[in-house]
């Protein structure tokens, strides 16, 4: 079944850290807000896993219209820290795993927290 971009609702870019990355994940998340403020949200700067994500991570929100800038940002800017993308088409499952994209290195969700 192929998937229309018109079912994109929006995108998110999560950026995984830990203990030991905590200030350079916080430093990247001050530079994306000062670059992309009325582009995107930010979202909580969690300290633990939360939902499918397997380490520390905050979210950045953002519409279609912006993927090729913020993406494009973050591949050059993300430094050593992993960042995991998915499009939100209604269909969450099949967002975070068959839609995904990483910049860095991957890293294996938690499908269960999301019905999988």
């Amino acid at each position: 079944m192929e998937i229309s971009v018109t079912d994109v609702a929006s995108w998110h870019a999560h950026v995984y850290f830990d203990a030991a990355s905590r200030d350079t994940a916080f430093a990247l998340r001050e530079r994306i807000v000062a670059t992309f403020d009325g582009k995107m949200e930010m979202g909580r700067f969690h300290e633990r896993p939360v939902g499918p994500h397997p380490q520390w991570s905050y979210q950045i929100a953002f519409g279609p219209e912006h993927l090729a800038e913020i993406a494009t940002w973050l591949t050059l800017n993300h430094g050593a820290l992993d960042v995991f993308m998915h499009p939100n088409t209604g269909h969450s499952l099949r967002d975070h795993r068959d839609c995904a994209v990483w910049i860095g290195r991957s890293h294996v969700l938690n499908l269960a927290a999301l019905g999988g």
